[in-house]
């Protein structure tokens, strides 16, 4: 296990490719530790995407590039806009409730992060706003895209860590929304001690907001479609994103009719090449899982942790230690498969509850996002707003500490997380 966590750290330190990482040390390990043929790494890379769950990603990813290619994204941000336009420091409000919206239909935190920076940050220059705090608060909107249902992160936790992904989806919910709502005080606490230029704000109307809403209506259908799907058992999560696709594909081109069949080879391609560079982690990484669980590594964890203390607390604390510190480094996908397998059976051992525990890593994973120096988010809303990943990190403190603050609550309060699954009947 020294060679590959030396490695692993030197490829990383490296600045290689984090699937060139996991796949290398991963080979390393087998020929310089082990009598076991290399011809196994094509086995259990194809053991590892052996999944019909996993083939939802694709459709997911689908989805998440028609609704920004068909009118979706716009036409939520125009009714958010609609709703809390006439708030102090309107146009970060508008993003952060854009940004619960587009998550309830995307999945994906960097798709909802470009498509929200693309739509306000010409308006957050227009208007003279902050627009490093603007990215900063952005990123970490966006970010929420992973905990608020449907999530292509929690169906992959879904997976590696066998639980319901009707029951994980459901846990997401309330912490998401909490999330939204405590960026959003940040950004009137930021607003209300900024220039006249956060007041200038526009006008609430009545007509304006049935308009925008009536133009959204059918936007706002992907999720109830998905979740009601699942949830009502009429399909699997895995139908339920084909579904979300085809149904972004009927909104775009037959009611909102932005999106042309012209169009459609470009997006397909778009979407092959997200969901294989996707892919290639997880097979990959599930090589290095597999390694791992050889080298009793959960095992030995799990001894070390019962030696410092068997209280739930203290792991939990130490878990969440662990996913943040990782979070800056790794991508989701790979931190998700390398340590959930690790984490999981000690956590089902000392009786922790595992959709409680899987939302907690997914929180972390969001937090993961917009921490450098390898958050996904950040930098896309720096790109997107033509600033350096350090300016846009200078303003990060606050929208950072509010997030922080939820993954403690949810930490301390499971039932914040596993109340509506428990409605649902989804868990005991």
């Amino acid at each position: 296990m020294a060679i590959i966590a030396i490695a692993f750290v030197a490829l990383l330190a490296l600045g290689v490719p984090v699937v060139f990482v996991l796949g290398t040390s991963a080979v390393l390990a087998l020929v310089t530790t082990t009598h076991v043929p290399v011809a196994i790494v094509s086995q259990r890379v194809f053991a590892g995407l052996n999944s019909f769950t996993l083939m939802s990603i694709p459709f997911f990813v689908f989805a998440g590039v028609i609704m920004d290619a068909g009118g979706i994204s716009r036409r939520i941000v125009d009714f958010a806009s609609a709703i809390i336009g006439w708030m102090v420091g309107s146009l970060l409000q508008v993003s952060c409730l854009a940004a619960a919206g587009l998550a309830a239909i995307s999945g994906s935190g960097s798709a909802d992060t470009a498509a929200i920076s693309a739509i306000m940050q010409p308006q957050l220059r227009r208007r003279n706003y902050d627009v490093d705090f603007g990215a900063a608060l952005i990123a970490c909107a966006g970010s929420i895209a992973q905990v608020i249902p449907p999530s292509l992160t929690m169906v992959i936790l879904a997976v590696v860590s066998n639980v319901s992904i009707g029951a994980l989806f459901l846990s997401g919910v309330v912490p998401g929304l909490l999330c939204i709502l405590v960026l959003m005080v940040i950004a009137w606490l930021h607003a209300r001690k900024g220039g006249p230029q956060y007041r200038e704000s526009e006008a609430f109307t009545v007509s304006r907001l049935l308009r925008t809403g009536w133009a959204a209506l059918p936007a706002a259908g992907m999720p109830v479609l998905i979740l009601g799907g699942i949830l009502g058992g009429v399909f699997t999560p895995t139908e339920a994103a084909a579904v979300s696709g085809f149904y972004g594909l009927l909104v775009g081109m037959l009611v909102y009719r932005e999106l042309k069949p012209a169009a459609l080879p470009d997006l397909i391609l778009k979407t092959a090449s997200l969901s294989a560079a996707v892919m290639l982690i997880i097979g990959t990484a599930s090589v290095f899982a597999w390694l791992i669980a050889n080298a009793n590594v959960p095992q030995i964890i799990g001894a070390w942790i019962r030696d410092v203390s068997s209280s739930q607390v203290v792991f939990l604390l130490i878990a969440n230690a662990l996913f943040l510190v990782i979070g800056m480094f790794l991508e989701t996908i790979a931190a998700i498969l390398i340590v959930v397998p690790v984490l999981t059976p000690i956590a089902r051992d000392i009786g922790i509850d595992p959709i409680h525990f899987g939302l907690l890593i997914i929180l972390n994973c969001a937090l993961g996002t917009v921490t450098p120096p390898y958050g996904v988010s950040l930098f896309v809303a720096s790109s997107v707003a033509g600033r350096s990943v350090v300016q846009v990190s200078r303003r990060l403190a606050f929208p950072l500490i509010g997030m922080f603050a939820i993954l403690m609550l949810v930490t301390f309060v499971p039932d914040l997380s596993l109340f509506l699954p428990r409605l649902a009947g989804l868990i005991d």
